[in-house]
């Protein structure tokens, strides 16, 4: 017979269900639970504060570096005794060498890297000499004696300033500047000698009077580079100057440079040239300048990054160079597996716009500049701070 269900209650003795336990094992189970009090760890945080001051009652953040006073790194790792040297070794080391392999830039990239290292000028800013050698008034007289005996021309760019964190005050040895005149495809071999005679003759100052040379020689002479118009010849009204004279772009940065046209140089007035002056210059002088100014922006950029505007020699190094690959056993394994190790040298700042400079070189420029000091930590090596 068919099973039939129905909504009436089963007769079924059931058990009744077990009550739970009303009364918990500890008195504090019914409480809130809450996570530890942070305000006691920052009173102990004070505590060891306190405990960690020295005897003049300064405290020691965690992040803030531990100052022994000033450090003598720079000036005991170089190996320059004479202003010559100093000279060389600021040249030589401005920048590193090109990677081997994987630099992260084509031909073409590599091709213009080499081409503007080429290109610069040999000058030396006087602040990164002093940076080099002690004492500064020893230094300022043996540069007082390489001028005097016409071995090294001392160059003032006009608007660049001449204080320490200016531009505008360089050293150039005169065998260095001969070398680029006579390289000089531009000029003739009479304008050549007749300029090197100039440079040997009038070493105490960088103004020249234009009447040394006739308008075509000075006209060569400025598009090769080596002849400029101080600022204060822009200011003329053009009723001195002829209209053809064209003055080149502020972004030159070096001076107002004079740029007359061919055709056009017959109509110069004889008597505004023999009363103008013009300033000795090298080729290229503004592209060098930006230059360090970039890099003296970098530096300061990478300070910046740190809470207090300071960071261990070391780490300003590595934030510099950037992550880039490494040589290394670990680095080349993990190359070998697939893996990133780093970002290739071509695609880091260093590389792409200051050209591969070297860390030391605009460590060392940026110091003599008064932008940022070195101090001595006492467990870290050498700190560097933002001034």
């Amino acid at each position: 017979m068919p099973l039939q269900f129905t909504a009436a209650p089963s007769s079924r003795i059931r058990k009744p269900p077990s009550r739970s336990r009303s009364t918990a094992s500890s008195p504090f189970a019914r409480l809130r639970r809450a996570k530890p009090n942070r305000r006691l760890q920052r009173d102990s945080e004070k505590e060891d504060e306190r405990e960690d001051q020295d005897g003049s009652g300064t405290a020691y953040s965690p992040d803030r570096l531990p100052d022994l006073g000033p450090s003598n790194h720079l000036a005991e790792t170089s190996l320059v005794t004479t202003v010559v040297q100093a000279i060389q070794h600021v040249q030589n080391t401005i920048f590193t060498d090109m990677p081997a392999s994987r630099p992260g830039m084509n031909s073409t990239r590599i091709a213009h890297v080499l081409n503007f290292r080429r290109s610069l000028p040999p000058v030396v800013s006087v602040a990164h000499v002093h940076v080099l050698l002690h004492p500064p008034t020893a230094v300022e007289r043996e540069i007082a004696h390489l001028v005097h005996t016409a071995r090294l021309r001392r160059l003032f760019i006009p608007g660049r300033g001449t204080a320490l964190a200016g531009l505008g005050d360089c050293l150039v040895l005169v065998e260095d500047w001969e070398f680029l005149v006579r390289s000089s495809a531009s000029l003739d071999d009479s304008l050549k000698d007749k300029f090197i005679q100039l440079l040997r003759s009038n070493a105490q100052t960088s103004a020249v009077s234009a009447a040394h040379f006739t308008p075509d020689e000075t006209s060569a002479l400025v598009r090769a580079g080596f002849l400029v118009s101080p600022s204060s010849l822009a200011k003329v009204t053009s009723s001195s100057i002829n209209p053809a004279v064209a003055l080149a772009s502020p972004t030159d940065d070096v001076a107002v440079q004079l740029a007359p046209q061919a055709d056009n140089q017959s109509s110069w007035s004889s008597r505004s040239f023999r009363d103008s002056t013009m300033v000795l210059s090298l080729p290229n002088l503004g592209p060098y300048l930006r230059l360090i100014s970039a890099a003296r922006s970098q530096m300061l950029s990478l300070l910046e990054k740190s809470k207090y505007k300071e960071a261990p020699l070391s780490l300003l190094r590595d934030r510099w160079d950037g992550a880039v690959e490494s040589q290394a056993q670990f680095a080349v394994a993990k190359r070998a597996r697939g893996e990133s190790s780093g970002v290739l040298p071509g695609r880091t700042k260093k590389w792409k716009e200051l050209y591969g400079m070297n860390f030391r070189w605009a460590l060392e420029e940026a110091i003599g500049a008064g932008l940022i000091e070195i101090f001595d930590t006492g467990c870290v090596g050498p700190g560097v701070r933002r001034l």
